[in-house]
């Protein structure tokens, strides 16, 4: 068995899929496996090959999903990248049905395949559905809004798609503080100087990565994350005013934090203002 590896990153996936299907097709499907690293342990007899990215291979099987499968099956891959557990297995036995029978595989939830794409593809949609609800903001000096979330799963570029559709002209932050990135949207009221600079310092350093015009990836170092987790202890009279109001809209008597709990878990409540003291 050979056991195609690479980091778990969209193009590297991609790349590992690319890979591992033109080896398939001389040994067979069911002679190759695919992980994420790191590898924990490794298996005894069996061969593992490292894969690092291409954007070549990469764009190759994106632009054969959308064409072959459809754009569903595209989602459904991109949304399985963004899963916290290796599910690259899982994205490539579900291909190798797409490019058999092509958009109708969506349907075929007796395939456990396609069963598991669509498990795949609600668990990251939930937490990115939970997370545009649950975000909180500190306003810092009326300049910028911070936020900052601990999602099980890479989320916080999505979630930061749906405020930078509300809030085009205002200069925010999302930061991730497990994986140590952050998504910034400079808004039009951050200096277009400025934010060269910032982009041109960034590049250079091989910190940030970008992804649309106005909003981009990148990542912190922990002298970074540790001074931009302060912006949590500072106070302001909204946050007073929603705490006040989260808690007199209560009714004692009907009090439930089983169901509470269910509704909002305990791990997603860390940065939710209401429920820190």
């Amino acid at each position: 068995m050979r056991i195609f590896t690479c980091k778990h990153q969209l193009e590297d996936m991609m790349t590992c899929i690319y890979d591992a299907w033109v080896y398939a097709l001389r040994v067979g499907h069911d002679r190759v496996r695919l992980r994420t690293e790191p590898i924990v342990q490794a298996t005894l007899f069996d061969e593992y090959v490292h894969v690092d990215a291409d954007a070549e291979k990469t764009e190759k099987v994106l632009r054969s999903v959308r064409n072959k499968i459809g754009m569903q099956a595209y989602i459904d891959v991109y949304y399985a990248c963004l899963m916290e557990d290796d599910v690259l297995d899982d994205i490539y036995r579900f291909l190798r049905i797409g490019f058999q029978v092509g958009p109708r595989v969506i349907g075929m939830l007796a395939e456990p395949p396609v069963s598991r794409m669509l498990e795949i593809r609600r668990a990251v949609g939930n937490e990115i559905h939970h997370f545009r609800e649950f975000a909180r903001f500190n306003s810092i000096d009326n300049k910028v809004y911070v936020c900052h979330l601990e999602p099980k799963h890479d989320v916080i570029y999505q979630v930061a798609e749906h405020f930078a559709d509300r809030m085009p002209d205002e200069y925010f932050m999302i930061l991730d503080d497990n994986r140590k990135y952050a998504v910034i949207h400079p808004g039009k009221h951050y200096s277009g100087q400025q934010a060269d600079r910032e982009r041109e310092i960034s590049e250079q350093n091989r910190y940030m990565k970008e992804k649309a015009q106005k909003m981009y990836l990148r990542e912190l170092s922990d002298e970074e994350i540790k001074t931009l987790r302060r912006t949590e202890l500072l106070k302001d009279e909204y946050t007073e005013l929603w705490k006040t109001f989260f808690h007199t809209i209560g009714i004692e008597q009907r009090k439930n934090p089983t169901c509470q709990r269910n509704l909002m878990p305990i791990w997603k409540r860390k940065h939710a203002v209401e429920f820190m003291q």
